[in-house]
């Protein structure tokens, strides 16, 4: 993979990068959105727990692929409170740790599930 923050535009205002490039013949994961229901399928009380999970569960994920989390391109996450930002910003940074795959974050008025918090799906790659 290469990451694309090319210096003739902003730099990233945060822990991703602006493009990523896969190599050719790599082979690709799509994950579906992950929530915050642990293995036993409770749910996490709150959007930091709810975060902690997903990031577990997308770590799984990735493994069972052969895979992990250097190899994300692309994230999308769905908060349905500004407020817990902080909270699940705290779980992504730990748990991308010096990754920086593409990155997006959306304030949506609310998830399938009203006690659900938070809401992420990714795109992985690694070499074919």
């Amino acid at each position: 993979m290469r990451l694309s923050n090319p210096p003739t535009i902003a730099p990233p205002v945060g822990a991703y990068s602006h493009g990523v490039e896969i190599p050719p013949n790599a082979r690709w994961l799509h994950v579906s959105g992950q929530v915050g229901i642990a293995p036993d399928g409770t749910l996490g009380e709150d959007a930091a727990e709810q975060s902690q999970i997903i990031w577990d569960n997308i770590q799984a994920i990735l493994a069972d692929a052969g895979m992990g989390i250097e190899n994300l391109v692309k994230v999308t996450a769905f908060l349905t409170d500004p407020d817990d930002l902080p909270a699940y910003g705290t779980v992504r940074s730990a748990a991308l740790g010096q990754a920086r795959p593409c990155s997006t974050l959306i304030y949506v008025p609310a998830l399938v599930k009203p006690d659900w918090k938070v809401e992420v799906d990714v795109v992985a790659a690694a070499a074919g």
